[in-house]
């Protein structure tokens, strides 16, 4: 019996986890900045911030601001 549950028990672990180590990539998280700022990505770093990993990219705008854009690594939601 105990042969049926280690494996059932160790797939369960493994698929509860699943979600939370889903990330949106560099590049999805400059094009959602880019989408929101409009003009060119300038650079696009990886920090933590609140307690959560995500991507500050900065984008210099048509206007010729530039600004630092969070993007959640996680969810890929700006912040």
């Amino acid at each position: 019996m105990q042969r049926f549950y280690a494996p059932l028990i160790a797939l369960t672990l493994i698929l509860a986890t699943a979600p939370a180590l889903a990330q949106i990539s560099r590049d999805e998280a400059a094009a959602t900045a880019q989408r929101m700022a409009g003009g060119r990505v300038l650079s696009v770093d990886k920090a933590r911030a609140g307690g959560r990993e995500v991507y500050r990219v900065k984008v210099l705008t048509p206007s010729g601001e530039v600004r630092v854009i969070s993007i959640n690594a996680e969810t890929g939601a700006a912040e």
